[in-house]
Order: C-alpha cells, then sequence, then structure tokens
C-alpha cells in the first residue's frame, strides 16, 4: 500500500488571509462601481418600458390594417395623451405605464377633447402620422410612423421623422 501524508498548518499563521486594509479597498471599489452601473441599469429599464409600449401600439396600428384589409371596412386608431392611453383593437383601452407618456402626434384627424384618431382604410393605405412616446425622466424616445400611402408602420427609437 501506499504511504498517505497529512499536512497541518500551524495555529495562529495568517500570512494566506487579507488584511483589515484590503477588504476595506475592495468594498471600495465596489461602491465606486455600483455608482457607475446603477443609473445605467435604471435607464435602460426606462428605454424598455417606452419601447415595449411602442412595439405595442405599433402592434395595435398593424392590427387594424390587417382587420381594414380583410373585412373590408375602415377601422381607426384613438390616441388620448390627456389620459394617457389608446383604444386598441375590439375596442380595448389600452393605459401606459406611469413613466411613459405620448409627447408628440402628428397627422391623423384631431377629435374632441384634445384625442386624435388615426384612420386605416380597406385598401391599406391610412391617413398617416408620427406618434411619439418618450419616459418621464429621462429623454428615452421611441415613434410610431404611419406611412399614409403604403400603410407601412414602423417604430423609430429617438425623434426621427
Amino acid at each position: 500500500m501506499g504511504t498517505v501524508k497529512t499536512v497541518i498548518s500551524p495555529v495562529g499563521n495568517d500570512r494566506g488571509g487579507f488584511s483589515l486594509l484590503e477588504l476595506v479597498f475592495v468594498l471600495l471599489l465596489l461602491g465606486l462601481s455600483s455608482l457607475v452601473v446603477l443609473p445605467n441599469i435604471d435607464k435602460g429599464l426606462q428605454d424598455r418600458e417606452v419601447r415595449r409600449s411602442a412595439v405595442g401600439l405599433a402592434a395595435a396600428a398593424r392590427d387594424l390594417r390587417s382587420r381594414a384589409l380583410f373585412e373590408g371596412m375602415a377601422q381607426q386608431l384613438v390616441v388620448d395623451p390627456v389620459q394617457n392611453q389608446y383604444r386598441a383593437p375590439r375596442g380595448l383601452e389600452v393605459h401606459l405605464p406611469a413613466d411613459v407618456k405620448f409627447v408628440a402626434l402628428e397627422g391623423g384627424e384631431i377629435i374632441d377633447g384634445g384625442m386624435r384618431q388615426f384612420i386605416f382604410f380597406p385598401n391599406g393605405s391610412s391617413h398617416g402620422g408620427l406618434i411619439a412616446l418618450s419616459s418621464g425622466r429621462e429623454p428615452v424616445s421611441y415613434s410610431v410612423r404611419l406611412e399614409p400611402l403604403t400603410g407601412k408602420i414602423e417604430v423609430l427609437r429617438g425623434d426621427k421623422s
């Protein structure tokens, strides 16, 4: 049989540990790095909320356009910036998150109470316009552009008109 060696280190030998100064330095570095990272995480979360709202609005507009083509009847998307909501297909009212606001509405047709309606016609065209969404604290913005002749609906990041 082979021999087995057992190594026992002497008690009280702290040469392999860290000093208090080294631990404080590491904690200081972690604190400074969190000061840099946490604001970027918050901005990313805001960006995600605005983007999700814009993509949802674009999906509702695409659904209305498809229904107009399929059913042969004009469909309307009603945007209410005062109530921070829009009326989606099948009469469903969608409220935007508290941090997301309508910041610009162009095109469409103005109706009572500051609301706008965008009509999608059976031939695939629409009134056309631009609906811009932004977060309340940071200037993160997305726009939903409705092309009037082709009916194309796209989501753009930033202020691209």
